[in-house]
């Protein structure tokens, strides 16, 4: 999903030794406080010595697509009941959206264990192919704000423009190299003017295979004794099947292969296109959510297609009744729950919520942030736009709005606000 600054087993004995070194961990990553905090408001069962920062090396297959955990979810009820392995976890989620981009460079093994860490139930990987048909995980299949590319001399000559979704762009692209020549390049921060503590980590990890995520969420479900769930998105599907690299039926293989594919496999499946879920479902029987972009916006396939209908009509009970036929939820930007007007201050919310929920969906809306640049106008601090405004807030108020759930790049945050949410509600 893409910024919109507008949108919105520890033995029993060594207890203490624990807390104080996840305390020394999230000093580190810069989010001691808050981290600290949501370790003292119940979140501990979330919190874990770091794991090793490669996937493991058992067997792709050998997973129970069951999980770990098959007991009734803590949190709230949910309104909608899917029949997946959804219903099996906590309500609501919380997402961590690439990982934890707030406190590392995203889409990487290191963003994605500190999300879990910070209490993440599940983590988002973005899916591009590789020229050799790998799927990788970056943001976007152009690479140059995302890796080290342009340092490598080597590949000067594979920067060129390409015509993406109907917008010319100018980089590297990750369909012009191989997977072994990816493996040459190392991941660095992709907004490091507003998150420049984050350059700290340029360099330290590589562009991660969706394998090897799958297999670092399973490892990881077994040393925290909690399901870990994936989240993943096929970026850009049309583009990439006029090119000769569909992504759906490459992605239903992985799932396959690392034992997520199927209703009760963990792993819900996303897009911003229709059509890539229509293919989806043909091939595994995950869950899957449709992602919504502004009001005014299209689906790409809609635009190929001459489907005149644009977000506005989606979300129309409708649209949704229609999306509904081959989706289990929606994933909006948070302004069509939770609108704001010129000066980004909150208007009254949509009916977004209830409408969604009476077709039948689940609405895990993107992307909650700390920094003001993201907030709306109510719950900004100040004048810098990279300072924390009050996150924490912003989050209860889209849980007390109704949504399942959402994708944060603060993990920690979130966590705290549900935290307070449940309290209020009286559950835990």
């Amino acid at each position: 999903m893409t910024y919109r600054p507008s949108d919105g087993g520890t033995p029993a004995g060594s207890a203490d030794a624990a807390a104080s070194s996840r305390r020394s961990f999230l000093r580190v990553t810069g989010a001691a406080g808050i981290g600290a905090a949501a370790f003292a408001a119940g979140a501990g069962e979330a919190f874990a010595a770091p794991g090793a920062d490669q996937p493991g090396d058992e067997q792709s297959g050998a997973a129970d697509e069951r999980g770990v955990a098959a007991g009734r979810p803590g949190g709230t009820r949910p309104p909608v009941r899917t029949g997946t392995g959804l219903d099996r976890l906590p309500h609501p989620l919380v997402v961590g959206h690439r990982g934890a981009p707030g406190y590392r460079p995203e889409h990487t093994l290191g963003s994605y264990d500190l999300a879990l860490q910070l209490g993440a139930d599940v983590i988002e990987p973005d899916l591009v192919p590789t020229k050799d048909g790998h799927l990788v995980v970056r943001h976007e299949n152009n690479i140059a704000e995302t890796t080290d590319v342009a340092d490598h001399k080597e590949f000067a000559d594979r920067r060129t423009t390409r015509t993406i979704d109907g917008a010319a762009q100018t980089g590297w692209f990750t369909e012009d190299f191989t997977l072994a020549e990816l493996r040459t390049l190392r991941a660095k921060e992709r907004l490091p003017q507003q998150r420049q503590r984050n350059t700290l980590y340029d360099g330290r990890w590589a562009v991660p295979t969706f394998r090897e995520v799958a297999d670092f969420a399973r490892k990881r479900s077994r040393e925290l004794g909690r399901d870990v769930w994936v989240y993943p998105e096929t970026k850009h599907p049309s583009y990439f099947r006029s090119i000769g690299l569909p992504l759906e039926e490459r992605l239903a293989d992985e799932l396959r292969r690392t034992g997520l594919a199927g209703r009760n496999g963990r792993a819900i499946l996303q897009s911003f296109e229709p059509s890539s879920l229509q293919r989806l479902a043909k091939l595994v029987d995950n869950p899957k959510v449709f992602l919504l972009g502004g009001p005014t916006s299209q689906p790409y396939d809609f635009v190929l297609a001459g489907d005149k209908r644009t977000v506005a009509d989606l979300v129309k009970p409708e649209g949704l009744r229609w999306i509904s036929s081959f989706a289990h939820g929606i994933g909006p930007t948070t302004t069509l729950i939770a609108p704001v007007d010129a000066t980004g201050k909150l208007l009254a919310p949509t009916t977004l919520v209830q409408d969604a929920h009476a077709a039948g969906l689940l609405l895990h809306p993107y992307t909650v942030r700390n920094e003001n640049a993201f907030l709306p106008l109510d719950y900004r601090r100040g004048t810098d736009p990279n300072a924390y405004g009050d996150a924490i807030g912003w989050a209860k108020y889209l849980y007390e709005l109704g949504v399942d759930g959402f994708f944060t790049d603060q993990t920690d945050t979130s966590v705290l606000a549900r935290q307070d949410f449940w309290a209020a509600k009286g559950v835990h």
